[in-house]
Order: structure tokens, then C-alpha cells, then sequence
């Protein structure tokens, strides 16, 4: 079995679990993009704006540990908290923890279909 696949290859159930940990750990604005069929990268993508270095760091490690505990490990990780942008590859999901300056610095969200966004956690908010 391929280790950087969820068990059961759901690309969608591994995106959505990077999500749930995000909100239980109190990632902010987050977002998760369907790409299947529109990206070479992965199927899915994952950005979450953490609030500091350290919740950058305890983010990473949550998702980490979560998704291991899974069979889902990583095909790469790149960056580190103190650059304030951390990139884990999942193969079929690419999860994004940035600070807001980066997220707002690059908004690499802007090259992507808004129709492609499977969650937003503002609408969570909105409902409440």
C-alpha cells in the first residue's frame, strides 16, 4: 500500500481530516479547494493561517501526528515555522500553514476557481 495514501485511497476523507484538525486547533480562515481534474500537484488543497510561529509549528505537528496515526504520511514537508510558511505534501492533498502577512503577501488563493472551494471556515462562522 502507498504510505502517503489514506487507508482506503479517500483523497477527499485525508483533505477534510487535515481540516477538522486545523479547527481544532484553532487554525483560522480555512479553506479547502476540490483540484481534481485542474492540478498536477494534488487534488486537493488545504490553507490555514495560523495566528504565530508557534501555533505554525503545533499546527504541522497536530496534522503530522493526526494523519500518521491514519497510515497517511508525508511525501514531503517544506519550510519551517520560523520562515512563517509550512508546506506538508500528502501526494493527493497539499496542506498550506501560513501566517496572514504570507497568506495576504502571495495570495496564492486568487490563482485558484472560487467554485473550487469545498469549505470555507468563514461560512462556519457566519452560521453560528
Amino acid at each position: 500500500m502507498d504510505s502517503t495514501r489514506p487507508v482506503g485511497d479517500d483523497a477527499e476523507a485525508l483533505a477534510r481530516r487535515c481540516v477538522e484538525i486545523c479547527v481544532e486547533h484553532k487554525g483560522e480562515n480555512i479553506t479547502l479547494y476540490d483540484l481534481q481534474g485542474t492540478s498536477m500537484l494534488a487534488d486537493y488543497f488545504v490553507f490555514c493561517t495560523a495566528n504565530s510561529t508557534p501555533h505554525i509549528r503545533a499546527l504541522a505537528e497536530h496534522i503530522r501526528v493526526g494523519l500518521s496515526a491514519e497510515n497517511a504520511l508525508p511525501r514531503a514537508r517544506e519550510g519551517e515555522a520560523v520562515s512563517q510558511w509550512v508546506i506538508m505534501d500528502y501526494g493527493v492533498v497539499i496542506v498550506h500553514i501560513m501566517d496572514a502577512e504570507r497568506r495576504d503577501f502571495y495570495k496564492i488563493e486568487e490563482l485558484l476557481d472560487p467554485e473550487q472551494a469545498i469549505y470555507r471556515s468563514e461560512e462556519l462562522d457566519a452560521d453560528a
